[in-house]
């Protein structure tokens, strides 16, 4: 299993990138949010995820291991494929895809190219659910109250396990979640969070 590849940039084009590793050139397909963050000639790390099948071997490459999860989690959507995943992303990157999902915005899903609002409506509804692990339900309607919005337990809790799910780090989550309304539901945390991400980047 290839987890990453890094290496100087030898060839970036639309939806294209190899990554020169000792010598060898390994292609790998890209979204316009993994694009836009390298630079020709210079050293990159790409996070893979590989596709095999009888006629053909891709390889995906991701600039975070968000981005990768995001990935990962709308393939595993009956009825998108890799091609469909990358569209998504390219069109607003992980940050503005998961605030789509948790906040249900069909546009944003649509916006990108070859997707229609029954696809949309299926990778809302597959991957809300999915969010913060099998494991572990949400009750984004419970609307519990918290005592402060940084602190462990009820809503903030599962807001920070929604966000580990997604690839977001302890540091990431605790600065994103400042300012939150200390009586939000968990939906409330975790779009706040986004939000405050997207802004950031």
């Amino acid at each position: 299993m290839i987890y990453y590849v890094s290496g100087e940039v030898t060839v970036l084009e639309p939806g294209l990138a190899v990554i020169d590793c000792g010598g060898v050139g390994y292609g790998c397909r890209v979204t316009a949010y993994t694009a836009s963050q390298l630079k020709l000639h210079q050293k990159a790390r790409l996070y893979v995820t590989e596709s095999i099948r009888e006629d053909a071997y891709d390889l995906y490459g991701f600039i975070s291991r968000e981005e990768q999860r995001c990935y990962e989690l709308l393939t595993s959507v009956n009825g998108v494929g890799p091609k469909a995943a990358l569209s998504i992303l390219s069109a607003g990157g992980p940050q503005n895809f998961t605030l789509a999902v948790m906040t249900g915005d069909e546009k944003m899903l649509t916006a990108a190219q070859g997707i229609g609002k029954k696809i949309a409506q299926r990778i809302i509804l597959e991957l809300k659910e999915k969010i913060g692990g099998s494991s572990m339900e949400f009750d984004f309607s419970a609307g519990s109250a918290v005592s402060a919005p940084v602190q462990q337990g009820g809503s903030v809790a599962l807001a920070r396990a929604a966000l580990q799910e997604l690839g977001y780090s302890p540091a990431e989550i605790q600065s994103a979640l400042k300012g939150a309304d200390p009586n939000a539901t968990t939906e409330e945390l975790v779009r706040h969070a986004l939000r405050a991400m997207v802004m950031r980047n």
